[in-house]
């Protein structure tokens, strides 16, 4: 039986439902010059194992590493030291939903930046809305 580790999060997801082709999303989120209009520049390459950085302004360079390429339908890669991001797509006919996980969460830890899980959980799920509305307005023009 697995110990249930109450410590650790639920992760961050959010969903969103987009008016284009899933090859069109898909070119959004797993290119650097895509990733760049909607989230944050970056070195990064659609291969697995692949070390890149995301530039986040105030907080400097983020290393990431890809873990995972499923063309068009999934990307996962590592931020920092303790989260991951994933992206998942599926088309639905005319619409593509597209939803992002941000995993990694765990109350006894604190970001690289010295600042608590708890702490930051909260403020990076609501600046996900955001976030999730550029991409909205990328995509859909």
């Amino acid at each position: 039986m697995k110990h249930n580790d109450t410590s650790t999060f639920a992760e961050v997801r959010k969903t969103v439902q987009l008016k284009a082709p899933i090859q069109k999303v898909w070119d959004a989120v797993s290119t650097a010059e895509g990733i760049a209009v909607w989230f944050m520049p970056s070195n990064f390459e659609p291969v697995v194992g692949h070390k890149f950085h995301l530039e986040a302004g105030p907080f400097g360079k983020s290393p990431c590493e890809v873990t995972e390429i499923d063309p068009p339908h999934k990307l996962s890669f590592t931020w920092g030291k303790d989260w991951t991001l994933t992206f998942l797509l599926e088309e639905q006919g005319d619409v593509t939903e597209f939803t992002l996980i941000h995993g990694g969460w765990d109350a006894d830890k604190v970001t690289e930046f010295g600042q608590s899980h708890t702490e930051v959980r909260d403020r990076m799920s609501q600046g996900w809305i955001g976030i999730m509305e550029k991409l909205r307005k990328t995509i859909e023009g």
